[in-house]
């Protein structure tokens, strides 16, 4: 009897939370080691199927580095890497738009669709305008070339709110179409915030491999549990936010600028912890507002 009431205590956690976020477009990115284990992307795509179930608008972006790695291997075709972008050149760029489009998506739509999910893939380079990504050598001040990767300018949000407004689930894959009709490679974490700007979504989340923002990068004790985005530079300036976290974190502060009410950070690994960061009181990650 007590583990029933546990039960509906829990329901009840949720209640308010369901009632606040109904109706409202929360876009989730998907990606990193999550998407290498079977298990681990079931729970996800379970959470994503609660959460249509109950009122809220999902929109998924999702990632394959590591499925994109292993076919570049198979053909021969090495897996180069500056600043923590692949460098994609035309036989690259072919490999990544195969393993998105035609493998990664589909599989996570049919996911969806066996947990009593409606969903579509949407390829992003029909909804997504870029420009070649470039950079200059903080050493050499010399332009750094990725190839075929790219960054939005533009999305095209109508295909999205369609799908949405029939109560069906987007998954969009990081690809865009450049200037010179092409197909782009894109970071799926800058893909993500400019599909939520464009959305003004209520709500980023990042599912991530780590907790979410640490003070402390070796004691999960550290969480830090909110974060108001004034703050973000006196946090990189103190080391606190480093590495590949610095780029998400930019992006979650742009997000917020452009309407975006909150942008989480939480652990895939955790099971269930994008519903536990979104219907309990306390939530599991990290969360960044603007005040």
């Amino acid at each position: 009897m007590k583990d029933m009431i546990r039960k509906a205590d829990v329901l009840i956690e949720a209640l308010p939370h369901i009632q606040k976020f109904r109706g409202e477009i929360v876009v989730v990115k998907v990606g990193g080691s999550t998407m290498e284990e079977k298990t681990g992307v079931e729970r996800v795509l379970t959470d994503i199927a609660f959460m249509a179930c109950v009122g809220l608008r999902p929109v998924v972006v999702h990632g394959g580095g590591k499925a994109i790695s292993r076919a570049m291997k198979e053909k021969g075709l090495p897996a180069t890497f500056v600043k923590g972008l692949r460098v994609t050149d035309e036989a690259a760029a072919d490999v990544v738009e195969q393993v998105l489009n035609r493998e990664v998506n589909p599989d996570i739509v049919r996911t969806l669709e066996r947990l009593g999910c409606t969903a579509r893939g949407i390829h992003g380079e029909d909804i997504l305008d870029v420009i070649k990504h470039t950079e200059l050598d903080s050493e050499t001040g010399e332009a750094l070339d990725w190839g075929f990767v790219g960054d939005v300018v533009e999305v095209d949000d109508d295909p999205i709110l369609a799908y949405l407004h029939a109560h069906i689930v987007p998954v969009i894959t990081p690809l865009g179409w450049g200037p010179d009709e092409k197909v782009y490679n894109i970071n799926a974490d800058d893909a993500a915030s400019a599909i939520a700007q464009a959305l003004k979504a209520r709500k980023l989340v990042y599912l991530s491999d780590v907790p979410g923002l640490l003070r402390d990068p070796e004691d999960n004790t550290t969480l830090i549990s909110t974060l108001k985005f004034a703050d973000v530079d006196k946090l990189v300036a103190q080391g606190v936010i480093s590495g590949g976290m610095i780029p998400k974190v930019l992006g979650a502060v742009r997000a917020i600028k452009a309407g975006v009410r909150k942008v989480h950070f939480i652990d895939a690994k955790l099971p269930h912890s994008l519903l536990l960061e979104l219907f309990t009181d306390r939530g599991v990650g990290t969360e960044i507002v603007k005040k």
